[in-house]
């Protein structure tokens, strides 16, 4: 049986997981939302 310790070390690490997919989910999902603005932005200027 694992001991407390080993326990709360692993769900530490996977808690640190977790928080880095949020980040990158995040940093993804900012990106994006900039890369449509600047598409809709380019194609409103550039309409005729």
């Amino acid at each position: 049986m694992p001991d407390a310790d080993s326990l709360e070390r692993r769900r530490l690490a996977e808690e640190t997981r977790n928080e880095r997919q949020v980040w990158y989910f995040l940093a993804y999902f900012l990106f994006g939302i900039h890369l449509v603005a600047f598409v809709m932005i380019y194609a409103v200027r550039h309409a005729k």
